[in-house]
C-alpha cells in the first residue's frame, strides 16, 4: 500500500493535502472538523535507558485495531537528533511495526525541528542585539533566561560565554535541546498560525532593570517567528509499514517539557478515525501526567481509556535481578503506575511487551501480580508478529473506551508550591518537597508577573518516580529537590526543575552515531539501535 492509499482511507478532502515529496503530507489547518473518535493514550512505566517500546506498542495497537475492522490513526511526536544518535536510536518503532520511512522521519523529515531551531535562535539574535544597542528597556545582563538551541545532545554547550571580544554583551550563556525548546512546546500546544503567534509573543525572555518581565512582544519578534513556522505548524501525515494512517508532528520531550504530539495533529486524527492511539513520553508520572493536567483541560482532549505499557526487562531492571525475585521486587514499580492512572480516573489496559527471549514462566509469573492487582492485561506480540500480534490488547482497550470525567492532580487556582507539592506526592510519592534558594527567587518573580495560575510542568529524571534516577521501582518517604524554576509563560506552564535534570543532554560513551553509516545502495543503516 502506498501513502495515497492510505491517506484516502481518512476521507480527508485532497485540497488539504500539501504532499512533501512521495512520502509525506502536510495537512492545512482546514482539514480540521469535529471530533468523531475515541483517544487512547499510551503510558508506560519507568523505562531503562533503552526504552520499553512504548512507541512500537502504540503503533502496534493502531495496526491492530486497523487490522480488526476499526478506523484507527496513530499520533506520534518527530524524533530529535539527540536521542537517534544517543542512546536509543531512532524513534519510529521496532521490529514488524513501524513508520515509513523510517530514515527520512528520524532525520530531517519535513525540516519541523530546523524550522523549531531556527525560530529560537532568530530570538537569541534579537535579544542580543537588543543587549549590543542598549535599547530600552535597559536589561539585566545576569537575569536573561533564554538560551540557544540545537537539536543535538552536546554538553558542552551546556554553559558558555557570549559577547566577548567586544562582540555584544559579555555574559553567561548556553543551549538547551531543540526539543526542550519553548517554540518547540508552542508548536506542540498551538491551534493556528494566530494562536503560535499570540503563545510567542508572551514568553518572557528577561528581566528589566526596573524589575519586569521583557517577552518576545518587546523585541517585536513574534511576526517573523511566526514566519519561519508557518509550514512546521502544519501537521505531518504518514503511515506505518501496514499502511495505518501515522500524524507525526512536534516533539517535545516528557522529562523536560509536556511530551505528547501536537494538539492539531491529535485533533485532526480524530475528526477522521473512530480511534486515535497517541503516545505520551516515558511514564506516568511524566507525559501521562503532563497530558492529563495540561493538554486535556485546556484542549478538551479526554482519553477514553489508558495503555500501560510494562515489560519483563524494565521490571528485573526495577528489581535489580534475573530472577523471580526480582520481578516481584520490580513490579512495585507496575503498581505505583497503575495506582497513578487509577487516581486519574481510568483503569488501565496493562500491555505486557514482550520481548524474543522472554520466558514464559515469568511471563505467566507477571500475569498472576497482575491478576492480583485486578489489572486488566493483554500480551503484546508486535514488534514480532505486527499488527496480528496486538489483536487481543485491541479488543481489550475497545472494550474499555468510555466516556470518563478525569480527577486532575491540582487546581490551576492552587499555588506553584501547592502544584508542586501535590504532583509530588500524589504521583510521585513524595514525602515532601524542597525549594532552592533560587527556585524560591523565581516563584517570587512568577508571583511579580501573575503567572501563578498556570498549570506545571515539572522537569525531572525519567528513570524514577522520584529525582534521583538510581532509587528504583517505588522510592518513599524521599524529599522532591526543586533547583530552579523555569517560566514558559508563553507555552502557558511554569517549569518547575527537579534534582539534577538537564535540557542539554550529553552523548553516552558509545553513542549510537557511531553504527550509522550509508550502504553501497545509498540507503542510511544503523538507526534503529
Amino acid at each position: 500500500m502506498n501513502l495515497a492509499e492510505s491517506v484516502k482511507k481518512l476521507g480527508i478532502d485532497d485540497k488539504y493535502l500539501l504532499p512533501y515529496g512521495n512520502y509525506a503530507y502536510k495537512v492545512d489547518f482546514g482539514a480540521l472538523g469535529s471530533a468523531r473518535g475515541k483517544l487512547i493514550l499510551v503510558t508506560s512505566i519507568n523505562p531503562t535507558p533503552a526504552g520499553e517500546g512504548k512507541t512500537t506498542t502504540a503503533i502496534g495497537l493502531a495496526d491492530a485495531l486497523a487490522i480488526s475492522g476499526r478506523k484507527a490513526v496513530v499520533t506520534l511526536r518527530e524524533p530529535s537528533l539527540g536521542p537517534v544518535f544517543g542512546v536509543k536510536g531512532g524513534a519510529t518503532g521496532g521490529g514488524k511495526v513501524h513508520v515509513v520511512p523510517s530514515d527520512k522521519i528520524n532525520l530531517h523529515f519535513t525540516g519541523d525541528m530546523h524550522a523549531v531551531t531556527t525560530a529560537h535562535n532568530l530570538i537569541s539574535a534579537m535579544l542580543g542585539n537588543h543587549l549590543y544597542y542598549k535599547k530600552q528597556p535597559l536589561l539585566d545582563s545576569t537575569k536573561i533566561w533564554w538560551k540557544r538551541a540545537l537539536d543535538m545532545n552536546e554538553r558542552d554547550l551546556r554553559n558558555i560565554v557570549v559577547g566577548l571580544q567586544g562582540n555584544g554583551v559579555p555574559r553567561e550563556d548556553g543551549f538547551e535541546i531543540t526539543a526542550a525548546s519553548e517554540i518547540m512546546a508552542i508548536l506542540a500546544l498551538s491551534e493556528s498560525i494566530k494562536d503560535f503567534e499570540e503563545k510567542v509573543s508572551k514568553i518572557v525572555l528577561a528581566q528589566t532593570m526596573d524589575g519586569n518581565a521583557f517577552t518576545v512582544a518587546d523585541l517585536n519578534a513574534q511576526g517573523a517567528v511566526t514566519a519561519l513556522m508557518v509550514d512546521a505548524l502544519k501537521p505531518n501525515l504518514v503511515m506505518t509499514a501496514a499502511g495505518t494512517p501515522a500524524f507525526v508532528h512536534a516533539g517535545p520531550f516528557a522529562n523536560i517539557a509536556h511530551g505528547t504530539n501536537s494538539v492539531l495533529a491529535t485533533k485532526m486524527a480524530l475528526t477522521y478515525a473512530d480511534y486515535v492511539v497517541t503516545e505520551t513520553g516515558f511514564g506516568s508520572d511524566l507525559g501521562f501526567e503532563k497530558f492529563m493536567d495540561i493538554v486535556a483541560p485546556q484542549f478538551n482532549l479526554i482519553p477514553a481509556t489508558v495503555v500501560l505499557v510494562v515489560s519483563l526487562r524494565a521490571i528485573k531492571h526495577h528489581g535489580q535481578g534475573d530472577d523471580m525475585a526480582a520481578i516481584d521486587r520490580g513490579f512495585e514499580n507496575v503498581m505505583a503506575h497503575i495506582d497513578n492512572i487509577r487516581n486519574f480516573g481510568y483503569e488501565p489496559v496493562v500491555a505486557i511487551n514482550v520481548f524474543a527471549d522472554d520466558k514464559q514462566e515469568e511471563i505467566d509469573y507477571l500475569k498472576e501480580l497482575l491478576s492480583h492487582a485486578h489489572a486488566n492485561f493483554a500480551e503484546s506480540r508486535v514488534a514480532m508478529e505486527g499488527g496480528a500480534g496486538g489483536l487481543e490488547l485491541a479488543d481489550m482497550v475497545v472494550s474499555q473506551a468510555k466516556d470518563v470525567k478525569p480527577i486532575y492532580a491540582y487546581d490551576n487556582n492552587d499555588t506553584v508550591e501547592e502544584k508542586v507539592e501535590k504532583v509530588a506526592k500524589r504521583v510521585y510519592g513524595a514525602s515532601e518537597v524542597e525549594f532552592s534558594a533560587e527556585a524560591k527567587k523565581k516563584l517570587k518573580l512568577v508571583e511579580k508577573f501573575g503567572l501563578n495560575r498556570l498549570p506545571i510542568c515539572i522537569a525531572k529524571t525519567q528513570y524514577s518516580l522520584s529525582d534521583n534516577a538510581n532509587l528504583l521501582a517505588r522510592p518513599r518517604n524521599f524529599i522532591l529537590s526543586i533547583k530552579d524554576i523555569k517560566i514558559s509563560s508563553g507555552a502557558g506552564f511554569i517549569v518547575p526543575l527537579a534534582g539534577n535534570i538537564m535540557t542539554m543532554p550529553g552523548l553516552p560513551k558509545v553513542p549510537q552515531a557511531e553504527h550509522v553509516y550509508v550502504d553501497e545502495n545509498g540507503d542510511i543503516q544503523g538507526l534503529l539501535g
